[in-house]
């Protein structure tokens, strides 16, 4: 493995470390049916909207070049999948879902994530890494379909929430990778977040909480706004850029274990053994994943 591929894979796997805390703060922000505090919209889009200003304050003392035409339709797409797409599923369904539940789910990211980067970095993933692949997130889907409570092969709303959302991510992983071969891997989420200001601004303004908040709420927002939504993805489109996204996409495996290691103590959830045997099966695919050839498409 090539010096570049190795130090992508150690800025997706921070990244990856970053992202792992989303799902609980997002949890402990929403708050629950019984005891809820801000909504899922105002979480989505409020953090992007502060993300969005240090971003701007940030392209500023770079000096950043405006992005090129060919550039902007990319960052929209990029701007769709994580400032617009994934938040807002993920934030409306954590109010319905434990964080240790949710993180399951993550699991099938590093699929989407994979699928994506194949088809626009014109890479053919081995047939091997493809089963790896489809095995985890075969275990997920399973999870969810164990966990829904219902007879028959069905799973909750909010878990077919949480699955739009990975393919939203994937699709904004994907494009912003792309970007981050020509462009600085932290000026390409300050330019997404930048370009969606104007309708994160009025429609974050129209959801604003108007009660009394816990404190706890407050410093979970902080935290999406930002790690989740801005530096996070310094680390985490970089790494894609250096590693690869087909390879580096499957350190993602690595998100549900943690997830649900912040969710423990952050939470109080418990983690059960049906759930933490799921977790441990899905991770055990990275593992082989990982060792599977990635050849580029001539």
């Amino acid at each position: 493995m090539k010096a570049d591929e190795i130090k992508g894979l150690w800025l997706g796997a921070l990244g990856v470390v970053i992202f792992a805390l989303t799902l609980p703060m997002t949890r402990l922000a929403v708050g629950t049916p019984d005891a809820p505090q801000m909504s899922g919209p105002f979480i989505a889009l409020g953090r992007a909207v502060v993300a969005a200003g240090l971003s701007a304050l940030f392209l500023l003392a770079t000096r950043a070049p405006w992005p090129a035409r060919r550039d902007w339709a990319p960052l929209a797409l990029t701007a769709g999948g994580v400032v617009f797409g994934f938040p807002l599923l993920t934030s409306i369904a954590m109010r319905h879902v434990e964080a240790v539940h949710a993180s399951v789910i993550v699991g099938v990211l590093p699929l989407a994530t994979a699928a994506v980067g194949a088809w626009l970095h014109r890479q053919r993933p081995s047939a091997g890494f493809w089963a790896c692949a489809l095995v985890g997130s075969a275990l997920v889907v399973a999870f969810a379909v164990l966990r829904s409570g219902s007879a028959g092969l069905s799973i909750q709303p909010a878990d077919a929430l949480l699955l739009a959302a990975m393919g939203c991510a994937a699709i904004g992983y994907g494009y912003g990778a792309r970007l981050s071969q020509h462009m600085r891997a932290e000026h390409v989420i300050c330019w997404a977040l930048v370009l969606a200001l104007p309708l994160t601004l009025p429609w974050a303004w129209a959801s604003r909480p108007h009660a009394v908040l816990a404190a706890s709420a407050w410093w979970a927002f902080g935290y999406v706004a930002v790690f989740s939504m801005w530096l996070g993805f310094f680390a985490w489109y970089r790494g894609l850029a250096l590693g690869g996204t087909v390879r580096v996409s499957q350190v993602q495996l690595l998100q549900p274990f943690l997830g649900m290691l912040f969710a423990v103590p952050l939470l109080g959830e418990r983690l059960d053994a049906l759930t933490l045997g799921f977790a441990v099966a899905v991770i055990a695919t990275v593992f082989i994943g990982k060792k599977m050839p990635v050849r580029a498409v001539a």
